[in-house]
């Protein structure tokens, strides 16, 4: 079993042609996985849609933490799984 507590770990994604890297910890990249395979897009399609939404911000975060908050907010929506 694993332990409910895990540190990042970094990936490599692409985004509009440009390779950037992201460290979520295994529970988002789980979470995101499942959100990608849902929507029946590749990871790297929907970190570049979550990417463009985030740039509509004021004031927009990071992308890690974008990606972190989408999840967060797509998870009623069966978007993205309560849990991974």
């Amino acid at each position: 079993m694993r332990s409910a507590y895990h540190p990042p770990v970094k990936r490599s994604v692409t985004i509009a042609g440009h390779p950037t890297s992201i460290s979520l910890e295994p529970l988002f990249w789980d979470a995101l996985e499942a959100a990608a395979e849902r929507l029946t897009l590749p990871v790297n399609a929907l970190v570049a849609r979550i990417d463009v939404e985030r740039m509509t911000a004021d004031d927009p975060p990071n992308l890690t933490s974008a990606i972190r908050q989408w999840l967060w907010r797509n998870r009623e929506s069966g978007q993205c799984p309560d849990r991974p």
